[in-house]
């Protein structure tokens, strides 16, 4: 799959090479995806060419969205696993200094471990039961409800709360049952190239306040200390308000994408009016909900791996483990990129690619 490449763009789009083609994958989907059944991180990054191929598989995530990688990855070690999220970053262009993201909660004492019963700073512990005790002071937490719970809070891009919010996740599901807990990704890109020319650019001009004011309100009722700075020196304190672009681009694609339009961080459109903050956010969901081509889901096995572009995709996971027996216990490294841009020379993927518009 090719990249935009224009000399106008505020980066040029990097270019992929053929180092990671003898690897055998499956597109989950013709929009979204890829699978590597077999492949092995491990070998990957033992390769004598491991940044050309680490750089390579960053630029097929940065076009794909999300990758998995089926087979147990259970060699990998936890260092090894924040090396391969950093590397992604920092060999397609990620700013100097900017590094691994720091759960501004990691000094809370509910905070879970990992399984060899340590806890690392640049690693957040995916765990239903823990999440539940870290965020209790949430306002209306969606399990607090007595009705059926609204699915659509559930999806996100990580750290969306930061002024730099994360560049690449990687997360690996280190135990899980048999079903349940599935996770699901969208397309920022193709919900972008689904709206029509002049929504387009209404949405281009706007921002969203991304509030997350849990992380302070947990803080002081721990009595402890928010963890600052967070991967870059622009996350620090309790600046969790940022305003990002609803339409960004991509600096490693050169292609926009619907950014900080609807989700769990997004707090309101910023200049509009109340019911006009709504109805934006409710058609962009809309869009998701209606156009299940855009969405790539992951069925979870013990050590398998998923690795994302934040930039290009929100993700939700599925809360329905509690319905079966098992723990899903999983292990994430996020990585921090820029600040969040639109380039008015930057184009959609499906006319970057010469695609036809449906």
């Amino acid at each position: 799959m090719g990249s935009l490449v224009s000399n106008k763009l505020i980066r040029e789009p990097l270019k992929k090479g053929s180092s990671i083609d003898h690897l055998e994958y499956v597109d989950s989907t013709p929009i979204i995806g890829r699978e590597y059944p077999t492949a092995k991180l491990k070998d990957m990054i033992n390769a004598p060419n491991a940044n050309e191929q680490l750089r390579d598989l960053a630029i097929t995530i940065c076009e794909r969205g999300v990758v998995f990688f089926r087979a147990p990855q259970d060699d990998l070690s936890i260092e090894e696993q924040k090396h391969i999220t950093d590397m992604l970053g920092k060999l397609t262009g990620r700013p100097e200094g900017h590094g691994l993201h720091v759960h501004p909660l990691y000094n809370d004492p509910n905070n879970l471990p990992m399984a060899d019963g340590t806890t690392d700073k640049n690693i957040y512990v995916i765990n239903s039961e823990a999440a539940k005790k870290l965020y209790a002071t949430m306002k209306n937490r969606p399990d607090s409800s007595k009705e059926p719970r609204d699915l659509s809070r559930e999806w996100h891009s990580d750290s969306l709360f930061e002024n730099c919010p994360s560049d690449f996740s990687f997360l690996r599901m280190q135990d899980t049952p048999a079903t349940g807990g599935d996770t699901l990704w969208v397309s920022g890109y193709e919900l972008y190239d689904r709206l029509s020319p002049p929504f387009q650019r209404f949405l281009e001009t706007l921002t969203a306040t991304c509030a997350q004011p849990v992380f302070e309100s947990a803080c002081r009722a721990g009595a402890y200390e928010v963890t600052s700075p967070r991967g870059s020196p622009l996350n620090v304190g309790y600046e969790f308000s940022p305003s990002h672009p609803v339409i960004r681009t991509h600096p490693v694609t050169g292609w926009k994408s619907v950014f900080a339009g609807v989700g769990l961080h997004v707090s309101r459109i910023n200049d509009v009016y109340s019911w006009e903050d709504y109805m934006i956010r409710d058609y962009i969901m809309r869009l998701i909900t209606r156009n299940h081509d855009c969405v790539a889901r992951m069925h979870w096995t013990r050590g398998a791996c998923a690795l994302w572009s934040n930039i290009c995709t929100l993700h939700a996971a599925t809360p329905d483990v509690h319905l079966v027996e098992g723990i899903r216990t999983g292990v994430r490294a996020s990585g921090i990129g820029e600040k969040p841009y639109l380039d008015p020379a930057s184009t959609g993927r499906r006319e970057a690619l010469g695609l036809p518009r449906f």
